[in-house]
């Protein structure tokens, strides 16, 4: 993998990650920072309408389709492509944070709000942080789902560890 720090944000559907990620996003654009967001979805998603050209290219056979315009790029693999194939493919940005992604050898930071009655959803040990709307018995640095400050500050301070 390149040099780019990533951070996977993991948690049971239904915690708050999306919202979370979305604060945090803001703080660290706020400060200045370039960053890639890699969402993982557990269902099949569709990024092309059909009828469309790359659509149909796709339809034809294509194992790499590209939309470009002048403000945005998207590239489709029509094929399994890894975590880390991805993340190596990403340039020019400060950090990257995942939605999900358990698994993979880039800190963890593990959600758990007490309304979904879920437990943390990767061993603590496993754990860089913890986000959670009730007190966790841990060594561990825990934040507020609240205080996004706070989370944006460990991913930085931990950024420069690096």
């Amino acid at each position: 993998m390149g040099n780019i720090p990533v951070y996977s944000f993991v948690a049971y559907s239904g915690t708050g990650k999306t919202t979370l990620l979305e604060k945090l996003i803001a703080e660290l654009k706020a400060r200045g920072l370039r960053l890639a967001v890699i969402k993982h979805d557990a269902h099949e998603f569709e990024i092309d309408r059909e009828g469309k050209d790359s659509w149909r290219f796709t339809r034809a056979g294509a194992d790499v389709t590209v939309v470009a315009s002048g403000s945005k790029t998207a590239i489709m693999e029509n094929r399994h492509v890894s975590t880390e194939s991805v993340i190596d493919k990403i340039s020019d940005v400060d950090v990257i944070l995942t939605e999900g992604f358990k698994h993979g050898a880039w800190p963890k930071i593990a959600l758990c709000r007490s309304a979904t009655g879920n437990p943390l959803p990767i061993p603590e040990n496993e754990c860089g942080a913890i986000v959670a709307d009730v007190t966790v018995q841990t060594e561990k640095p825990c934040f507020d789902f609240g205080d996004i400050v706070g989370l944006a500050d460990f991913i930085i301070d931990d950024m420069k560890m690096l």
